[in-house]
């Protein structure tokens, strides 16, 4: 069986652990893309955790990223960038464009189906025409996602589902510090941020409709929920709150000190009233941490029965970029278009290399002994077939 083999575009922080992640479980590194000067012609190791031999990839410019996809073979393209579609919107049609399969940390790009519809229809259009998939994947997947639909499958009646969730936006890097307020005086928080919310519900579909919405994390993970959960949405609404420093922080990843009495972030609360009668209340929190804060899941399912899952101190970052590795093979023999993972398996745990589960989920009869390749019997599997392997 050939190797998975995988481009990289954007070599910051969450590439450390996607590049390495990667080739632990067997993929090919065979590209790697980003924009920043510094870094454009080392070796992709330099920006991979742990890993001290080189790779022997060297990082490209971005400018050249359409030409590679044209001129070698490239199964699935890792996207770590920014966390808006519309912003990672020109990489994912260069992959569409091309027929490579694309999957991407953007947090928006998790469901873009209710905060871009316009845009996400015309990626969806685009790669089913080349035969390609494009997702976004990542924390929420499971911690937000999957967990939560699991935890209804043992649930007779859900009347409200409350999450909330933390991370630290230093782990992250400054674009999506900055989308988060983070380093803002209180004014220019209510300006720049809170104010975007501060509309009446026939203004915020105009914004949605025309692409111009700016949506918290949990806006996606509202509407994937209720697209997972067989609800149908009546009304939603998001509200954004600043939090304040209580005393001088240094943020690294920005470069300053926020300064006592201005944001050290912000939390997103979205509230989705369904046909069915369940509510979903979801927070996303958002900032640079004091030193004595710690990242924390907490979601709970109120209804018959009660249950609640409260995970303290996950891993975040490395959550997120593990989540993405095992999902490649899930984009790999997905339908085409643009794809939300609502529509695969839940995510599960790769202990061999990825390559080694190609042929059982792409197998149409699930058999050892498989009779795809044989006269007589119509195949399924699509264009990831590997039963002649």
């Amino acid at each position: 069986m050939e190797k998975i083999k995988m481009v990289q575009y954007g070599c910051g922080k969450m590439s450390r652990w996607t590049i390495r992640y990667a080739l632990e479980k067997g993929v090919k590194l065979v590209g790697a893309f980003d924009i920043n000067e510094d870094i454009i012609g080392k070796d992709a190791s330099v920006v991979a955790d742990e890993l001290t031999e080189e790779i022997g990839v060297k990082i490209k410019h971005a400018d050249e990223f359409e030409k590679f996809l044209q001129e070698n073979e490239v199964d699935i393209v890792v996207v770590t960038t920014t966390s808006l579609f519309s912003e990672n919107y020109p990489i994912y049609e260069i992959c569409a464009r091309n027929g490579v399969n694309a999957i991407s940390t953007c947090e928006e790009a998790f469901y873009a189906q209710n905060s871009n519809p316009a845009l996400a229809a015309k990626l969806d259009e685009m790669a089913k025409e080349t035969g390609c998939t494009i997702c976004g994947s990542g924390y929420q997947d499971v911690f937000w996602g999957n967990l939560i639909s699991v935890l209804g499958g043992a649930t007779h009646k859900i009347k409200t589902i409350r999450g909330k969730s933390s991370y630290n936006v230093e782990d992250y890097g400054i674009s999506l510090a900055k989308v988060h307020g983070a380093g803002l005086s209180v004014e220019q928080f209510q300006k720049e941020i809170a104010s975007v919310d501060e509309i009446s519900d026939e203004e915020r579909q105009k914004l949605i409709n025309e692409g111009n919405y700016a949506p918290s994390y949990m806006w996606n993970v509202n509407g994937w929920l209720c697209s997972k959960l067989g609800l149908h949405v009546k009304s939603q609404t998001q509200k954004t709150i600043p939090h304040i420093a209580k005393e001088d922080l240094e943020s690294t990843t920005l470069g300053i000190t926020i300064k006592k009495g201005d944001c050290t972030g912000m939390s997103a609360v979205v509230t989705t009233e369904t046909e069915e009668g369940t509510t979903i209340i979801s927070e996303c929190i958002g900032k640079v941490y004091a030193a004595d804060e710690f990242d924390c899941n907490d979601w709970t399912l109120e209804g018959e029965p009660t249950t609640r899952v409260v995970i303290e101190r996950p891993a975040t970052p490395e959550l997120t970029c593990a989540t993405v590795i095992n999902r490649i093979i899930d984009v790999l023999v997905a339908e085409p278009g643009y794809t939300t993972t609502d529509k695969m398996p839940e995510n599960i745990y790769k202990a061999h290399n990825l390559d080694q589960y190609i042929e059982f989920v792409d197998c149409c009869c699930g058999e050892d002994d498989c009779h795809c390749h044989e006269e007589g019997h119509e195949c399924h599997c699509g264009d990831h077939c590997h039963c002649e392997d």
